[in-house]
């Protein structure tokens, strides 16, 4: 199950940082790692700072945006700091690890961290199912990228040695590459209803990017929406 959790980073730009991240994954027993977007390369200093953690580094995952890093994800928490203009479903540290946990049973999950500086961005962020935030001391809260990444690691390996003495059944979610098909055929729709004016769309699909989200819809639900979406297709365009 540890296998299917994948670690993604998002335009790291220390090579250090990647080998120290993939010493904290070692540890609690993941060693699935994406770099999305890196602005360095895996090198020595990543080797030297990895401290017997290289075999996760030699098998790591390139690819050139978080899109394509979590296309394949049931589930996708990226870590953010709470002071955003658009609420998203949040959860602590401990939420994410049970989360992760128990989904990455039927399929991969995804936890991101994004820049040094300035972490994700809010295009990424509402790739994400949930955000997470760690409570650090508000007066410093001085947190490096590996330190995020073992806490949240830690946590899911807690919830995954507690789920294997009681295991549950796990709901099917559609993958994040669906759920953005899903949001292009929603703003397709209401475009083609005149809900949504082309050239002054507001902030309708973000809040509606939230709504869904948050609802978190089963593969089998999203089927009935998109079939719903179809037929007001059809109907508008028959109409026209």
């Amino acid at each position: 199950m540890l296998s299917n959790i994948r670690v993604v980073l998002v335009g790291t730009s220390h090579p250090g940082n990647i080998g120290s991240v993939a010493r904290a994954m070692k540890t609690m027993g993941l060693s699935n790692l994406y770099l999305a977007e890196p602005r360095c390369e895996v090198d020595g200093q990543s080797v030297a700072l990895a401290a017997g953690a290289c075999d996760i580094l030699k098998d790591v995952t390139i690819v050139d945006s978080l899109a394509e890093a979590i296309k394949d994800c049931s589930l996708v928490i990226g870590t953010s700091a709470r002071s955003r203009t658009l609420d998203w479903p949040m959860l602590d540290p401990r939420q994410a690890g049970t989360k992760l946990a128990a989904e990455a049973v039927g399929s991969s999950v995804a936890i991101v961290f994004g820049r040094e500086n300035h972490g994700l961005n809010n295009e990424e962020l509402q790739a994400c199912n949930y955000h997470v935030f760690i409570p650090a001391n508000p007066e410093y809260m001085s947190l490096n990228l590996a330190q995020a990444v073992q806490i949240i690691c830690y946590e899911t390996r807690i919830a995954h040695l507690a789920q294997e003495q009681a295991p549950t059944e796990v709901s099917e979610y559609p993958f994040a590459e669906e759920n953005e098909r899903f949001f292009e055929h929603l703003e397709r729709t209401l475009l083609g209803t005149g809900f949504i004016i082309k050239n002054h769309p507001g902030q309708v699909m973000t809040k509606l990017r939230r709504l869904f989200t948050r609802a978190r819809i089963e593969s089998h639900e999203m089927n009935i929406l998109r079939g719903i979406l179809s037929s007001i297709e059809k109907a508008v365009g028959g109409k026209k």
